[in-house]
């Protein structure tokens, strides 16, 4: 499995895996769960991770910059109910997150969705990069 093949769907919890799409919705398999289901776009929006942006303190970073800052900080990951622990934990993984633009269920749903990632065993790396790395080696 791929992680730009990862989607979050408004209405469910957790994260899918986009197996195929169609012009009225997609089907996608549960990474929880394993359970393959139809979505109908009718009624609920897709997003892939690899398009979702974190404030920072600076530039807009791709949820993928913090998915890795978070496995490279090797911290254990907080408890989703425990909002002073969630802080503290990105506080740490990565201080240049901007605390007040983003909202403590955002951070929730980063180390639930991390946290699927790492049971899931997948590689965290965007397409784009992969791209831009192939076209510098072409040059050199």
């Amino acid at each position: 499995m791929e992680y730009n093949k990862l989607i979050s769907v408004t209405g469910f919890s957790g994260l899918f895996e986009l197996v195929t799409s169609k012009s009225d919705g997609a089907i996608v398999r549960s990474l929880e769960d394993n359970s393959t289901k139809f979505i109908s776009n009718r009624l609920h929006q897709f997003s892939h991770l690899e398009s979702i942006e974190v404030y920072t303190e600076d530039d807009n970073v791709n949820l993928a910059e913090i998915f890795m800052a978070m496995d490279a900080a090797g911290l254990e990951l907080p408890s989703e109910k425990d909002n002073n622990a969630i802080r503290t934990y990105f506080e740490t993984a990565y201080p240049k997150m901007d605390f007040e633009k983003v909202y403590n269920s955002d951070m929730k749903k980063m180390v639930r969705w991390f946290g699927v990632i790492k049971k899931n065993e997948i590689e965290i790396k965007l397409t784009e990069l992969d791209e831009e790395e192939n076209d510098q080696e072409e040059e050199n």
